[in-house]
């Protein structure tokens, strides 16, 4: 971990095919101290481009919120957990206050209580 990861929150966006599927697998990446949380948006609808076709479709759009240093882990995870064959996950850090990145270490340090 470099200084700079360790002084940055970091966020994933990813939409999901519903609500359901989305809630198992924020409930599996906070479980797995991957994530600290996220928030849900149901009912988003998405415009775009599949094989050559212009689509849209129903979804769920997911914002988790984690630690730089854990940000690769979360999505390789969030990626095997995604129902789609192609899921749009999408990673980035950024700065966040002290108390919201303190709770955000603290829920993904890899044992509870610290280490």
């Amino acid at each position: 971990m470099n200084s700079d990861e360790a002084h940055k929150a970091a966020l994933i966006w990813c939409p999901f095919p519903s609500l359901e599927q989305a809630e198992l697998a924020l409930n599996t990446l906070i479980a797995e101290r991957l994530i600290a949380c996220g928030n849900l948006m149901p009912d988003m609808r998405s415009v775009f481009v599949w094989g050559g076709t212009m689509e849209q479709s129903d979804e769920c759009g997911a914002l988790l919120k984690t630690s730089a240093i854990r940000l690769e882990a979360a999505m390789e995870r969030l990626h095997t957990l995604h129902p789609y064959e192609t899921p749009a996950i999408t990673g980035w850090t950024v700065h966040a206050s002290k108390g919201t990145l303190d709770w955000i270490n603290a829920e993904t340090e890899m044992v509870r209580g610290g280490g």
